[in-house]
């Protein structure tokens, strides 16, 4: 969605509900009413009101399991020309490898976060988002240990 787009005012109610469903998302309609203290009927309304304004995009499920040890993650820094940056934006998002994609401001445009079974395939994803056009320049690093991992 894009980032200009004016959603509705969100109210206490809402902020409430939506933070709920970011503890879990699986709740039933009968609970999420009963914690945010209104009707079942409310509830339902408000939620359909946020999904239908775009607000709440989807339901996932979080998984807590451990990476394999093979596994490779990395950040990668990418600067890219301003025009081009539909095009590497969405060719970007095609990678597998890539499991989040941040605008960020500085020298760099872009932030990728890969995930990678080996160096050797790091290396070959690397040199793959060097070639999409319009892409300048890169930096990476990769991710050691993880010190934090708050939900967002």
């Amino acid at each position: 969605m894009p980032e200009n787009t004016a959603f509705p005012a969100l109210d206490a109610l809402d902020h409430q509900l939506i933070e709920l469903l970011r503890v879990n998302a699986r709740l039933p309609m009968v609970k999420l009413a009963k914690a945010l203290g209104c009707a079942r009927s409310t509830a339902q309304i408000r939620l359909k009101a946020l999904e239908d304004a775009g607000i709440i995009t989807g339901y996932t499920v979080g998984v807590k399991v451990q990476p394999a040890a093979a596994s490779i993650r990395a950040m990668v820094l990418i600067s890219m020309e301003s025009k081009n940056e539909t095009d590497v934006v969405r060719a970007l998002a095609k990678r597998h490898e890539i499991t989040k994609l941040y605008s960020v401001s500085g020298r760099y445009d872009l932030c990728a976060l890969l995930s990678t079974e080996s160096t050797h395939e790091l290396d070959a994803v690397i040199d793959k988002i060097r070639t999409i056009k319009g892409v300048i320049d890169t930096f990476s690093t990769i991710l050691l240990s993880t010190k934090l991992d708050r939900p967002e």
